[in-house]
């Protein structure tokens, strides 16, 4: 390029910035005058924010935040879940509470009180927005509650008396057309990438036909985002684009799967080809791991290893199309076939779980931001804990759960209450923040809007919220100073270990699969070794989330010209010129394998185990609450972000903070998870760079 082209180009640049500057201005004025009508409409007395949200194209609680007074009667509530198909919860990490005193902690402040009618919120000062705060649901009072204390008739986790059969699986990276069968590797013409062409290459090349294709490379659904307003509905339409010789699967078998998962990143296309038993699935190897360029037959490898590895441990093991399948599957396979629970494990009543879905948040994800932290940070380090899912599942609730009130814990002695606590519960609680607090929130609180959390800690604030035994332990006995806990309902279970048997055997898969990666001769399948024990991660991670059962969401579309018969208890997840796609909750299958509460436990324990973890080998405890005030600036599921490098213990075992990125200020402190997730890379770059120096 020469000095005139270089200068021709900025003029262009500049034209360009101008136009982007209007079309924003326009954007904004757009918006205004919309929120403005959302306002206007918000006062007709008959007004509803199911019937706006279609209208505005928004959400209902983007309508509630605009319009606080259409905020319905009860907004659902729980984290987000991770890209996960066919199970939808997932939190990494959890901590083992221990019962004995840490250093700096006081004697426990437990409160009792009988619950009131309504739930308290934090003062606004520690809300982060103007949307109305959700209320969490109670135990209804009297003989009405206590009938949700008990099991669904005729639903239990059993021993399956059938072997899993495996099925025929290739790889293929749809950017280049490399594909990978067994031992052969093919070079395919995809042509558009859609999901004709890939069916149609791989069948040609393979004439006998596969059952599953691994997307390894590419993202083809994302071929055509810039036409459409959200990526979810690229993904629909590439998914349900018409295929000659083929239609959705409607299912088939025992572990029956019908119809497309559409998810933005890791969707599902299940097929089945017209007047024939064939069927196929095309997924993306997202699911079990992220990939850094490796080839289709580097990753063929790691499923290869992760079978080999799993089969010493499961002599029946199959890998299934995702990791939440997977670890379901072998962990019935761990159920007993005598002893106490040669049965199975009953499912909980539908209001438990119900109860459980709301109330249980997952991984505690929060962005401390000026001024509770500098302005300029002189540094931001990450610790990240190394399959941190792994460590917590040695205790898990059993039995049938018994209804513990206020009363019936003001009665017990403090032995006996601090007991309760320690073990497998779920409790109801006020939570008042001490007058001279200066640390990070310990309790997770129900924030404004849909399906939020957040963490108070502004002293003397106080609260009503549910939390689980690690987290109210913590908050009792944290090193720094004990917090104000009054008991208003709770769930108690008896101490057992389902998960105990099933958690060793990965964790052993785990460590035989790393220590390969880090000792292999051969780079290819030290890779492969690496991506196989990330795979192992994820069977435990997903596994664990798939218990907790998320009410089952239906999918549907509208004509814009009948946007009247959206259903009202729909939320609006898409739309373009023709249709609004919309989704519901249809409340929970009869899952034989649904137990939100083990899914819980490990939860609490995750988020208590970002705040302090004894390690008890090194006689030393880690953790945010081991930090200086002011120094923790974001928690993301099982990671940490500060300020100060810390000397904490790491032995490659599951739960150890592992030091993950350093970069070196000063850094503008992140105000958005974007920032936060720019600067994390960044840092880990910078980490990998100083280690190879």
């Amino acid at each position: 390029m020469d000095a005139q082209s270089y200068n021709a180009g900025l003029t262009e640049l500049r034209t360009v910035r101008d136009k982007v500057k209007k079309v924003r201005a326009e954007l904004a004025r757009l918006e205004a005058d919309r929120d403005k009508r959302i306002a206007h409409l918000a006062t007709y007395a008959k007004a509803k924010a199911e019937r706006i949200a279609p209208a505005a194209g928004l959400s209902v609680a983007d309508v509630v935040a605009v319009a606080p007074t259409l905020a319905p009667d009860h907004l659902a509530g729980d984290d987000e879940p991770a890209a996960q198909p066919e199970d939808h919860a997932l939190a990494p990490g959890a901590t083992e509470p221990e019962p004995a005193e840490q250093p700096g902690a006081t004697a426990p402040a437990i409160r009792t009180a009988h619950p009131q009618p309504e739930l308290s919120v934090p003062p606004v000062a520690d809300q982060v927005s103007p949307a109305p705060p959700r209320t969490l649901p109670a135990i209804p009072q009297g003989e009405a509650g206590d009938a949700w204390f008990a099991h669904t008739p005729a639903l239990a986790s059993t021993r399956p008396n059938f072997t899993q059969q495996a099925r025929s699986t290739v790889f293929l990276d749809t950017t280049t057309g490399v594909l990978v069968h067994r031992q052969q590797t093919h070079h395919l013409d995809l042509g558009d990438a859609t999901a004709a062409d890939i069916l149609t290459a791989v069948f040609h090349t393979i004439p006998e036909g596969v059952e599953r294709i691994y997307i390894t490379a590419g993202d083809p659904w994302h071929r055509d985002a810039d036409r459409y307003p959200y990526l979810r509905d690229a993904v629909a339409a590439w998914l349900n684009a018409p295929i000659p010789g083929w239609r959705t699967d409607t299912g088939r078998g025992r572990d029956r799967m019908a119809g497309h998962f559409v998810h933005p990143r890791n969707p599902v296309g299940r097929y089945q080809r017209e007047n024939s038993d064939q069927h196929v699935e095309i997924r993306s190897v997202g699911e079990w791991f992220d990939t850094d360029g490796d080839d289709p037959a580097t990753i063929r490898d790691a499923f290869v290893l992760l079978w080999q590895a799993l089969r010493r441990h499961w002599d029946d093991a199959v890998i299934m199309g995702s990791p939440s399948q997977t670890g379901r599957d072998l962990w019935t396979r761990t159920i007993p076939v005598r002893g106490q629970h040669a049965d199975g494990f009953p499912v909980l009543s539908e209001e438990l779980r119900g109860l459980l879905h709301a109330t249980a948040g997952q991984g505690r994800n929060e962005l401390i931001t000026p001024p509770r932290v500098a302005d300029e940070l002189p540094r931001l380090v990450e610790y990240d804990r190394t399959f941190a899912y792994a460590k917590h599942t040695w205790k898990s609730p059993v039995g049938t759960p018994r209804r513990i009130t206020a009363a019936t814990f003001a009665s017990w002695p403090e032995k006996e209450q601090i007991r309760a606590l320690y073990g497998c519960g779920h409790w109801q609680v006020r939570v008042t923040v001490p007058d001279t607090w200066n640390h990070v929130g310990l309790l997770p609180a129900p924030a404004p809007g849909d399906r939020a959390w957040h963490y108070p800690a502004s002293p003397g604030t106080t609260f009503t919220t549910w939390a689980g035994g690690p987290e109210i332990h913590t908050a009792l006995t944290n090193p720094i100073q004990p917090w104000k806990i009054e008991i208003l309902d709770g769930i108690l279970w008896e101490d057992g270990k389902p998960l105990d048997d099933w958690a060793k055997k990965l964790k052993e898969t785990w460590t035989n699969l790393s220590a390969q990666a880090q000792f292999h001769g051969d780079p290819q399948q030290a890779r492969a070794a690496h991506l196989a024990s990330r795979a192992v991660r994820s069977i435990l991670l997903y596994g664990v989330g798939a218990f907790a059962q998320r009410p089952r969401m239906v999918t549907g579309t509208t004509p814009r010209s009948l946007e009247r018969d959206v259903p009202p208890d729909a939320e609006i997840i898409g739309f373009d010129d023709e249709l609004i796609t919309w989704q519901k909750p249809t409340g929970f299958a009869r899952d034989p394998h649904a137990h939100p509460e083990w899914a819980a436990a490990i939860w609490s324990g995750a988020r208590a185990a970002l705040l302090t973890q004894r390690h008890r080998d090194d006689d030393t405890y880690a953790g945010a609450l081991y930090t200086p005030p002011g120094t923790v600036v974001a928690f993301r599921t099982d990671a940490l972000y500060l300020t100060q490098l810390h000397n904490w213990p790491y032995h490659h075992q599951p739960g150890d903070y592992l030091l993950r990125g350093r970069l070196t200020g000063p850094v503008t402190a992140p105000t958005t998870e974007e920032e936060l997730l720019t600067l994390r890379k960044a840092g880990r770059a910078a980490l990998t760079a100083e280690r190879e120096a």
